[in-house]
């Protein structure tokens, strides 16, 4: 299916079809016009992943904001938490785009836009600026024309950040030597991965390094699609595998036994590292493991949840000092690098407590508390979605009900998600419990109900 996405969560469509030059101008114009009006002129700052439409893309809007009087600031291929950083740390810049579909198929491509703060747009503005497209736009003359510049040192900007994280003993990773196998799925993480890896002395095996757009294998790094790292993790006997998607902002683990541990547990072994070193509230999204809860627990902090969405998770945490928090798809958000998704962020972190512990991936896993996940989705036409949702209260009944974003129903021991997704025309469904099997049956059977005529 083709229909052009537009949510906060940026613009998305297949290029070239749902997605055309002619929809490209129309919401790059209106976002940079929004942004001029609310903080006068300056820079945008614009990065892009691997995606063969992306440079493309970056040109069409190059010429846009150029003729809207502004600088633009082009980062090259860069992973998205690079363009956020890039944006806050710029004090001339009033926003950013990332040229992105993240997890999508390659044929997809988007835009996510970044406010001046460094952050995505906030639910209310990005809803301002959707229902602002089809305003007449301000052309600048010949006479008041932007400009274009080249910034060819933020990611290593970014990999600065992130070792320069306060209470990560760089020294001490760097004397385990680790040996990393890393996918980066031909995506934007070959950029910035293997840097981040050996300047924490790790010994790094690249698979699927090249950012040609071409993703090897689903661009999701979900279990399913990760066989050739945990292959590789086994072949070389490396003491643990990394996974990123297109953009960079999500890390799934392969343990050392060459076994994917599931998106899940990046951000609470994250957690885990973090919370001993400065202790405070996390912040997760409704999605995200009961295992967080297992954690705070352990540390006598409470975890907040909100409305899936790094922004609303970022904005929380801002909002509570939160020390680190994040979403159970390996969303990691290190606030001492920026309140955003940083998967190259999340590696240091998770390299921090295998220094720490001594002990390997595998055995930190076997530590926590076995939960069980079952994701699915079912792809309708856009117009069936709310007639489906709305059979959603009657599936649910007898559950505590949550209705901030779709809506959770929980039982003492599992819970059910079911919500719109903001990027695709699609429903999906989130189940936890304490066996794999449990998961899938309730999974299938609420697939089966939604479906039903």
């Amino acid at each position: 299916m083709s229909k052009l996405m537009t949510s906060v969560s940026g613009v998305r469509g297949v290029y070239g079809k749902s997605l055309t030059p002619q929809l490209v101008m129309k919401y790059v114009a209106s976002f940079v016009q929004m942004q001029k009006r609310a903080h006068g002129t300056g820079t945008i700052i614009v990065g892009r992943d691997s995606r063969t439409s992306g440079e493309a893309m970056l040109h069409n809007i190059t010429g846009i904001i150029i003729s809207l009087g502004l600088k633009i600031v082009d980062l090259g291929i860069v992973s998205t938490p690079t363009v956020l950083l890039a944006v806050e740390d710029d004090p001339d810049a009033i926003g950013g785009i990332s040229i992105t579909a993240s997890h999508n198929p390659p044929e997809w491509n988007a835009m996510k836009f970044v406010d001046k703060d460094g952050m995505f747009l906030a639910p209310d503005r990005a809803q301002s600026f959707l229902d602002s497209v089809d305003e007449p736009i301000d052309w600048c003359g010949w006479d008041s024309m932007g400009s274009y510049a080249v910034d060819k040192d933020a990611t290593a900007r970014h990999i600065e950040k992130i070792l320069s994280i306060s209470y990560l003993d760089v020294e001490a990773i760097r004397k385990r030597k680790f040996k990393v196998v890393l996918d980066s799925v031909n995506g934007a993480g070959g950029v910035i991965s293997p840097l981040l890896l050996e300047a924490l002395g790790c010994e790094v095996i690249n698979i699927n390094q090249e950012p040609t757009g071409i993703f090897a294998h689903p661009a999701e790094p979900l279990n399913q699609n990760l066989g050739q790292l945990e292959d590789a993790v086994k072949e070389h006997k490396a003491d643990l595998g990394f996974a990123t998607d297109p953009d960079v902002d999500r890390l799934s683990i392969v343990s050392n036994l060459g076994k994917c541990l599931g998106e899940e547990l990046t951000v609470v072994l994250c957690q885990l590292f973090v919370l001993p070193f400065k202790k405070g509230d996390i912040v997760v999204n409704l999605s995200t493991s009961m295992l967080s809860d297992y954690v705070a627990k352990q540390f006598g902090v409470k975890v907040h949840r909100t409305r899936v969405g790094e922004i609303n998770v970022g904005k929380k945490m801002q909002e509570l000092r939160s020390p680190i928090g994040g979403e159970g798809n390996g969303g990691v958000i290190c606030p001492e690098v920026h309140y955003t998704r940083d998967a190259p962020a999340g590696m240091a972190l998770i390299l921090g407590l295998l220094a720490q512990s001594g002990k390997s991936i595998a055995e930190l896993a076997d530590e926590l508390p076995k939960y069980y996940f079952a994701k699915d989705k079912i792809d309708l036409d856009p117009a069936l979605m709310d007639a489906a949702m709305q059979k959603v209260p009657e599936i649910l009944a007898g559950y505590d009900i949550d209705d901030q974003d779709g809506i959770k129903g929980t039982k003492e021991d599992h819970w059910i998600h079911i919500r719109k997704s903001g990027t695709e025309p699609i429903i999906r469904v989130y189940v936890e419990s304490p066996s794999q099997a449990q998961s899938d049956e309730i999974c299938k059977k609420t697939l089966a109900l939604l479906q039903e005529s």
